[in-house]
């Protein structure tokens, strides 16, 4: 079970972990020797945790990537790509983004595999052009104080005036990078619909609601599954989906796992297999926000995959992360989700005793919407964190989740 807290002790852990009762964002993580005072809760394989605050002071912190030696970079959704270089988060960006204009203009950050060798950081994020926006990658070479020599490789075709466009990245095995681009749908949140834009994510012609595999020149990899087809853009890897916001590699199938944000409802999680269709519009167990089904035949058609964890009521998944670690054993293979309207980070457990598949909800007590989850170099998790979906104020946090015995 999970701890129970007081309503006073509940608001005592949530300012912990949004660094008002200390100055995290210049200071140094403490070490799990200093942090008796960071909020600690129960979980239901009676492993203790205790939540520390890394960073604070952040804007909506949309995603985290870990450097060979540590350090740990932070894409914030408002342009600037941070540090944190031996507990402490360095002042000054390393570099601010400036294809977009608004307060959309960074989403992800991935660090290359061979890193140690071509110091290449790739970045995605919104680019303004006459056709509207659209999703773009960079990559530039890292130096102790700034991404350098940064350039754009990468220009998704899924122009519209507005609509989610995604941006998760995530290296494969082979040195390929996949990323995602959202469906545009740009009239789904304004009371509108029209099913002609959301159709775009069934067509192959275009990038949108689709996820790509690409080099890490932004060329095409010679054996992606529509190579050769004059009525597909080469770089499509999956198709037929709404906004993917996690990825993550099995450890031990080595299958390609991705979160998707539904609706109302129909949030998914699906293993992603080359060339596959993966329903949306024309499948989808949530409805549009007018209130009406997204589809007629919710649930499945011929050839199109279902998924394999989905979620009614939405919790509108944002990351994915499959625990590898020692320092967690009741946790080893759990897959965590991140989750924004649900407020938590959501462990799932496989292959249970009497229950093959259980759900458990944490850290709901922070109140915090959960925008990356990653599992860290020492083997404890790291999440990225907001108070609200919008606007620019700096309540975003880094949380680290360690043993607390």
């Amino acid at each position: 079970m999970r701890l129970h807290l007081s309503a006073a002790w509940a608001a005592v852990a949530l300012l912990f972990t949004l660094g008002v009762l200390r100055p995290a964002a210049q200071a140094p993580a403490p070490p799990a020797s200093q942090s008796a005072a960071a909020p600690e809760f129960d979980t239901a394989t009676r492993q203790r945790i205790r939540v520390v605050t890394v960073a604070s002071g952040l804007v909506h912190p949309w995603s985290l990537a870990f450097l060979p030696d540590g350090r740990l970079l932070i894409a914030e959704k408002s342009g600037q790509l941070r540090i944190v270089r031996d507990g402490v988060l360095a002042p000054q960006p390393l570099w601010t983004a400036s294809a977009a204009t608004g307060d959309d203009r960074l989403h992800a950050v991935a660090v290359h595999p061979q890193f140690a060798t071509n110091q290449y950081v790739y970045v995605s994020y919104p680019k303004d052009g006459p056709k509207g926006n659209t999703l773009a990658v960079a990559r530039g070479r890292l130096t102790d104080a700034a991404l350098a020599d940064v350039t754009e490789i990468f220009v998704a075709d899924a122009w519209e005036a507005s609509g989610n466009m995604a941006g998760r990245m995530l290296f494969g095995r082979d040195g390929t990078l996949f990323l995602t681009v959202g469906d545009r749908d740009r009239l789904c949140c304004i009371g509108k619909e029209d099913p002609s834009l959301r159709m775009l994510a069934q067509k192959l012609d275009n990038h949108v609601g689709k996820t790509l595999r690409i080099r890490d020149d932004g060329s095409v990899p010679p054996d992606n599954p529509f190579i050769g087809r004059a009525d597909a853009k080469p770089e499509v890897y999956t198709y037929g989906h709404r906004n993917g916001y996690g990825l993550a590699f099995h450890p031990e199938t080595g299958e390609l796992w991705q979160a998707e944000i539904g609706p109302l409802g129909g949030d998914e999680v699906n293993i992603l297999l080359p060339g596959r269709n993966y329903g949306w519009p024309l499948v989808s167990m949530g409805r549009n926000y007018t209130g009406s089904l997204v589809s007629e035949q919710p649930w499945a058609r011929p050839g199109m995959e279902n998924p394999r964890v989905f979620w009614v009521p939405s919790i509108s998944p944002s990351s994915l992360a499959f625990y590898t670690g020692d320092k967690f054993p009741s946790w080893k293979g759990s897959l965590f989700v991140g989750a924004l309207n649900g407020k938590q980070l959501q462990r799932i457990s496989f292959n249970q005793p009497s229950q093959a598949e259980r759900r458990e909800p944490l850290l709901a007590q922070l109140n915090i919407r959960v925008r990356d989850v990653l599992q860290g170099p020492d083997g404890n998790l790291y999440v990225a964190t907001e108070l609200a979906s919008g606007g620019r104020a700096a309540d975003g946090t880094v949380l680290r989740i360690e043993p607390a015995n």
